[in-house]
């Protein structure tokens, strides 16, 4: 008798949509990517959005998308679902959530209770619709509800978040702003403006600057005219002198006295 073990298929997609409105979708890319440029130079954080989690090995039917995860001591690279007994057995640290209008709360409990039993260290819920911010974050071994949430500082990130007329803004630790597409190419035309004035200032004062050393050159050549006259005329004087002192000693010789002509 021959025994075989059929190889475990952990599906790479739960047939759910990624985003249920444009703010959402907008949000998740926005937290993702800002995230995955914060540790950009760390080839050992991955950072995903959408992507399956499954935390239980041989366990198809245990698992979660969160809306953005970061996985700190695993490497970057392309992958069709987390599967955690394959990466070490390294569960997501930080895990963001965007609520839809669409959400129940009975869902949002089944989350916070997947995170909380799954090991997840800090879970933050944001909700666009009220602009309501919630966060969680592993004491002792449980999820504890993080208050207050605004001004706060991931442990793990080192982002700050704060909510604004506009919605939630978070900082980096250098206090830039996560950016979404549209504002970081409006940020790069603003720099790009103002490089272009930089220039055309920088090319004002250089032409200035040449202005400024062709009067002095100018100057410097009148100057030294000036004094190229200066030395004729003088040359000229002692010239004249020698002339005149060479004329009296002739006419002395002659017996005439220079000083009674």
């Amino acid at each position: 008798m021959q025994v075989t073990t059929a190889e475990i298929i952990y599906p790479s997609s739960d047939g759910q949509p990624m985003a249920e409105s444009t703010i959402q979708y907008e949000l998740i890319v926005k937290i993702k990517e800002g995230c995955e440029s914060l540790f950009k130079d760390d080839p050992n954080v991955f950072v995903a959005a959408d992507l399956l989690w499954y935390p239980v090995e041989g366990r198809i039917d245990i698992s979660q998308a969160p809306d953005t995860m970061v996985i700190f001591g695993r490497p970057k690279g392309d992958r069709l679902s987390y599967i955690q007994y394959r990466e070490d057995n390294i569960t997501p640290q930080v895990v963001f959530e965007i609520r839809s209008h669409n959400d129940r709360q009975t869902k949002m409990n089944k989350k916070l209770s997947f995170y909380q039993r799954h090991g997840v260290e800090e879970y933050y819920l944001y909700d666009p619709e009220r602009n309501e911010l919630q966060g969680w974050q592993r004491i002792e071994g449980d999820l504890e509800v993080i208050e207050p949430m605004e001004g706060w500082i991931s442990p793990r990130l080192g982002v700050r978040f704060e909510l604004g007329e506009d919605g939630l803004e978070i900082y980096r630790p250098d206090g830039e702003k996560f950016l979404s597409y549209a504002e970081l190419e409006a940020d790069r035309a603003l720099n790009r403006q103002r490089l272009q004035q930089e220039s055309q200032r920088a090319e004002q004062e250089s032409q200035r600057a040449e202005q400024a050393e062709k009067k002095v050159k100018q100057e410097s050549q009148r100057a030294e005219q000036a004094n190229q006259r200066a030395e004729q005329a003088e040359k000229k004087a002692k010239q004249a002198d020698q002339i005149a002192q060479r004329l009296a000693m002739r006419l002395r010789e002659l017996n005439i006295d220079p000083d009674s002509i």
